[in-house]
């Protein structure tokens, strides 16, 4: 596969001064000989005069003379070439690509809305110019379809499969990593470098999003209520277990029974529990 060829032309003001000396020959010979003959280096001045050309900074020219690839000018300047040479303008600045957000399932089946932001610029002029037609497009196309096989390699996150180490909402460095080495993989026919990709959208399709929320928020609760009923116990043990050592108080089996049932609606209920004071037997 050919790479791109860096070229040196002619300096745009040396090449300039050549075509101001024939244009005062011309101008000179027309008014001493009073002959059109000299109106023939006309055609010339106008032919030479189709060379020049400028590249601005980050900036390129390549350079085809008849179908052949002849190279890349990427110096900045005034310059000066063959005028049979086509110029191709190819810009070598870093672009963002914000893609839009795509519907894709993940690796377990759930449908999510995900987009990718990615920095890149033009690494070979040869094959973004000659390898791909399109290289803004063929950059969308490739990079839609990194995010696409993407997505359906990890879950999105653990609720589907416990076993999951890495899922897109908690591995985002490390997905991030693998979608820029995937985009940069796709690009590089089209000699396109890849500065930084990472997913910037990553989110539930609409119509799974709130049964998806009303799941992760039962999985909140049962873990809260897990804790609070360990809690529980341990000081319902303690309280037992000092009242015993301190001679305080003896329990039968229905007394701590009772005791347990009582402190555990005390500990573990959702609303104020309003106490109720026995003035009589504990029996």
């Amino acid at each position: 596969m050919k790479n791109e060829n860096n070229v040196k032309v002619t300096n745009g003001y040396v090449a300039l001064s050549i075509l101001g000396f024939f244009l005062l020959t011309m101008i000179v010979g027309i008014a001493i000989t009073k002959s059109p003959a000299f109106l023939g280096l006309l055609v010339i001045i106008l032919f030479i005069a189709k060379g020049f050309f400028t590249v601005n900074p980050n900036g390129s020219k390549v350079l085809v003379l008849f179908g052949a690839y002849k190279g890349t000018v990427r110096e900045n300047g005034f310059h000066w070439a063959n005028p049979f040479f086509t110029k191709q303008r190819i810009s070598l600045r870093a672009r963002n690509f914000d893609s839009e957000r795509v519907k894709v399932n993940d690796k377990v089946g759930n449908p999510i809305l995900i987009n990718v932001i990615a920095v890149w610029r033009v690494h070979d002029t040869f094959k973004a110019a000659f390898e791909v037609d399109k290289y803004e497009e063929f950059v969308r196309v490739q990079t839609d379809a990194a995010v696409r096989k993407l997505a359906g390699s990890y879950p999105y996150d653990n609720f589907d499969d416990e076993r999951a180490e890495l899922t897109l909402r908690s591995g985002m460095d490390e997905v991030n990593d693998a979608l820029e080495n995937e985009i940069t993989e796709r690009l590089a026919m089209a000699g396109i470098e890849v500065m930084e990709a990472r997913i910037g959208y990553l989110a539930y399709a609409p119509e799974i999003a709130s049964a998806m929320l009303k799941r992760q928020q039962a999985v909140a609760i049962v873990a809260a209520r897990k804790k609070i009923v360990e809690g529980a116990v341990g000081m319902v043990e303690d309280a037992l277990e000092q009242l015993s050592r301190d001679n305080i108080i003896e329990f039968d089996d229905d007394k701590k029974a009772s005791m347990v049932s009582n402190l555990m609606v005390v500990l573990c209920g959702d609303k104020e529990v309003i106490p109720v004071v026995n003035t009589g037997s504990l029996n």
